[in-house]
């Protein structure tokens, strides 16, 4: 079986095309889209753009999906970003139910899925952090691999015999610039594909009714942050309950 990953879309439709033109994405058994799908400049697109995968996609909830929803709702504001409510009242009322039924983790074989880690959709976990934190967030996971992702930054690394996998953020990601995802199967394989962002920035700013469309993406698709201004950020104190 092989299993490709995509995490953290956010609304970046040009990145997630990107990705979905990939040979071996289109080769792929199943596709995990591992959360944070529509918070950004194209929610409705996206949407529909993942729902054509039908049932070779494979879904897992992430903090933004369940948050949008909620927003959508009138709920609470949870993220401090204007595109956040924007996006959130793009969302269609149909669109609401397709984001409350995903679940927290699923199950593929020996790998287990989910956003951030298996006990919930908001926490940090990095790949400097020590395995004590480890053991404590993933307490009673048999899974021998386990991929998440939440951070937007891509890495593998051992935790007490276990692998866990990080395949990075498809549409704003953090490091090197491209769209970053993973390939399972014969392996782990983290990938990038590089895309023409100044065609993909046009696109935004041409299809994208957000007011701010052009600083955005100059920031997120143009000039990512790194992975050390990153990892600053979250090695604040409260990294350990941090939300992206």
């Amino acid at each position: 079986m092989t299993i490709a990953v995509l995490s953290d879309i956010h609304g970046v439709l040009p990145a997630l095309e990107a990705v979905l033109a990939e040979p071996d994405v289109r080769a792929a058994e199943n596709i995990v889209l591992l959360g944070d799908m529509l918070a950004g400049p194209m929610p409705v697109e996206t949407l529909e753009r993942l729902q054509e995968l039908g049932s070779r996609a494979v879904w897992v909830r992430g903090n933004a999906d369940r948050e949008l929803a909620a927003s959508a709702r009138g709920e609470g504001d949870f993220v401090p970003d204007p595109i956040f409510p924007w996006a959130a009242r793009q969302l269609r009322p149909a669109d609401l139910p397709v984001l409350d039924a995903l679940p927290l983790t699923v199950s593929l074989g020996e790998f287990l899925f989910c956003h951030a880690t298996p006990r919930d959709d908001t926490e940090i976990v990095l790949v400097d952090s020590p395995l004590s934190r480890w053991a404590e967030v993933l307490a009673g996971v048999t899974a021998s691999t386990v991929v998440c992702g939440h951070t937007h930054m891509p890495f593998v690394r051992l935790a007490d015999r276990r692998l866990v996998v990080n395949p990075g953020s498809v549409g704003m990601p953090y490091g090197a610039s491209g769209a970053h995802w993973a390939l399972l199967g014969d392996g782990v394989q983290l990938r990038r594909t590089e895309y023409d962002v100044e065609a993909a920035c046009l696109f935004l700013a041409r299809r994208s009714a957000y007011p701010g469309i052009e600083e955005w993406a100059d920031f997120f698709v143009r000039n990512p942050a790194s992975d050390a201004e990153a990892l600053r950020v979250f090695s604040a104190p409260s990294r350990g309950t941090s939300s992206t």
